[in-house]
């Protein structure tokens, strides 16, 4: 969908007052749009707060925030951009969109940074007053873009943004500083107005923001109002568009990031085994929103510790489920190399604690606030001696609660750690998401040993080969834990050659059997066969989808298979994927699931791998079928 020329040709037309008649509105399907600023220009309150507004509107919604890597870039420079893409439908979306439809751009070095990414005939909404030669200078051009006939083949609307808001914020005594942060609402009212997007929910939202400063909440909803007017009264704007609600199941609907929906699935799954929650953690991008989620939680028996590294949260989680604690630790990537040695302790001890690691571009400190999926690897191995783990990864923003609940299920039942896989692009990532029944969420049985006689704390369930959980405390279940190799049954120390082969083949067959818990594979497309099926893990799933998709509606036998569980994989994968003349895996990095398929399966997989720091568009998806189908 692109916004039609007349919406930039308006304004060298002469018309008669806007006030005269309403402006028509236009129908579309879709629109993709990315507000781009300062890091300090508010563009995500803005963008999350159209995105509210556009989910109270019925629309599907899927957005993709950009935040910069440097805390304090200089102002007005590249580093320092901000951004955040909004793709909202009338159908199902699975991605924030390739390309947006409309940049605001509130200064040069945002128009800049984001300009490649614009299709022709695309609409660029600039603050005028930004664009002065200090600005321009400091984004690194040689001429002002929007006099130099650099941009003839976009359609640019030039708004005094700084300026009207000013003149809406006139006699509230607020200093130019304040006012200046102000603009940012301008620009929500205008494309409120543009879009049809209803303002009452962001006028509600700047009352409790503000609750403290009730000037603010004044200044801030005179420049909403004076956006949304101008919009309407502007001769710029031949006509407003429209973007019917998406037909979904019915039900309640929250807006919800990643990071939200995975703190949320770890306080339902401690409240349905009936334990308390403890997480231990260390502040990390893009992680630390699930630690400032939590601790918000206090009507539930949420516990969490701000540790001084990573190594002490991911040890106090131990100490937490050697307590009985439903316990958790988060991280990023490099937070994960830390707590390798940790991992492997509470894989030997068998104590369920779960990991979840938001992934970030590396390596080193790499880009630390952009997506990546390169810990697969890591996950699987990053632990010295054989010391495997259940793995599991979250493909979209509300998957993440079902993965998190999942996680915690498993690593109860199992006795085991279990590591949960997201990245910065989810856990920043919203979409709708359905609130599901709690009743009907799957049990959490805890069950802790209280029985002293015949007590054996290695002993093992026949089925699961997990140990009983026996609490510190509990008369006559003393028993030794430790990272020193430990006697089958009575965990105390051994140096014997056969019981450390015994206890490691035990522990491996454990996890393997975790495969009984996979549902059968699901495959979008041809489940009988085809000639290529496109195989994923997480946050890659948007993107393959409706890559395939586009590519089904042209009649060819592509297919798409995502994964869920890592390792163990599911039981029929190997079947699955051979029905098809050829393997293709999708993901952001160098090709890890496809090491591991074809070392697990013999399969002749090829890879389609991107390392960017940015999702896969669906035209690259598309794009690379379509070329493997034509050889």
């Amino acid at each position: 969908m692109a916004v039609p020329p007349e919406a930039a040709e308006q304004a060298a037309e002469s018309h008669e007052s806007a006030a005269s008649a309403p402006k028509p509105h236009l129908k579309r399907d879709q629109v993709v749009i990315r507000f781009a600023g300062d890091s300090g220009d508010g563009m995500q309150l803005t963008g999350m707060q159209f995105t509210s507004e556009s989910a109270l509107a019925g629309n599907d919604i899927a957005t993709l925030p950009d935040y910069p890597a440097e805390i304090r870039a200089p102002q007005g420079t590249l580093a320092g951009v901000s951004g955040f893409q909004l793709n909202f439908s009338s159908n199902e979306v699975f991605t924030p969109g390739d390309e947006p439809n409309v940049l605001v751009a509130m200064n040069p070095a945002a128009l800049r940074t984001n300009l490649e990414d614009l299709q022709p005939n695309a609409v660029i909404i600039v603050d005028r007053e930004a664009f002065n030669e200090s600005n321009i200078k400091r984004a690194g051009y040689t001429s002002n873009p929007l006099t130099d006939h650099s941009l003839d083949k976009f359609q640019v609307i030039e708004v005094d943004i700084s300026k009207l808001t000013s003149l809406a914020v006139h006699g509230l005594g607020l200093n130019n500083r304040a006012a200046f942060r102000c603009r940012n609402m301008f620009v929500l009212g205008m494309l409120s107005w543009l879009f049809q997007r209803p303002i009452d929910s962001t006028i509600a939202s700047l009352k409790i923001r503000f609750k403290k400063a009730p000037e603010l909440i004044e200044a801030n909803i005179r420049v909403l109002t004076a956006g949304y007017n101008y919009g309407e009264t502007t001769e710029m704007f031949a006509s407003s568009y429209e973007v019917p609600a998406a037909r979904i199941a019915p039900g309640l609907y929250r807006n919800i990031t990643g990071n939200s929906a995975t703190a949320l699935g770890f306080v339902a799954a401690a409240v349905k085994a009936g334990r308390p929650l403890f997480l231990g953690s260390y502040p990390i991008t893009p992680a630390s929103d699930i630690l400032h989620d939590l601790s918000g939680y206090k009507n539930f028996p949420v516990y969490t510790f701000q540790a001084e590294d990573e190594i002490a949260g991911v040890c106090s989680a131990i100490g937490a489920a050697f307590g009985g604690a439903i316990a958790i630790t988060t991280t990023s990537g490099p937070g994960m190399n830390l707590k390798g040695e940790a991992i492997g302790l509470a894989m030997k001890v068998e104590l369920p604690i779960v990991i979840t690691d938001v992934q970030r571009a590396g390596p080193s400190t790499g880009m630390p606030t952009k997506p990546e999926q390169a810990d697969l690897l890591q996950a699987m191995y990053g632990r010295h001696g054989e010391s495997p783990v259940p793995i599991i990864a979250a493909s979209t923003p509300a998957d993440c609660f079902d993965c998190a609940y999942e996680a915690v299920r498993i690593a109860v039942k199992y006795m085991t750690p279990v590591i949960l896989l997201t990245d910065g692009q989810l856990a920043n990532g919203a979409e709708p998401w359905l609130l599901p029944d709690p009743d009907k969420l799957a049990p959490i049985k805890v069950e802790f040993a209280t029985n002293p006689e015949g007590f054996l704390p290695y002993a093992r369930d026949p089925e699961t080969l997990s140990r009983p959980w026996a609490v510190p405390g509990t008369k006559g279940l003393e028993h030794r834990i430790g990272g020193l190799s430990g006697e089958n049954l009575t965990g105390n120390v051994s140096h014997s050659p056969a019981n450390n082969e015994l206890m490691v083949r035990t522990r491996a067959r454990k996890v393997a059997g975790i495969t009984r818990e996979i549902p059968p594979t699901e495959v979008f497309g041809d489940a009988s066969g085809g000639d290529l099926v496109v195989l994923g893990w997480g946050s890659s799933f948007g993107p393959i989808r409706e890559g395939v998709k586009r590519v089904r509606a042209k009649g060819k036998k592509v297919s798409h298979v995502h994964l869920r569980y890592l390792n163990p994989l599911p039981g029929d994968l190997s079947e699955t994927l051979k029905r098809f003349k050829q393997v293709m895996v999708a993901e952001m990095n160098m090709g890890q699931l496809l090491k591991l398929v074809r070392a697990e399966y013999l399969i002749d997989a090829f890879g389609f791998n991107k390392i960017q720091g940015r999702p896969f568009k669906v035209s690259e998806i598309e794009n690379r079928i379509n070329r493997v189908l034509e050889g």
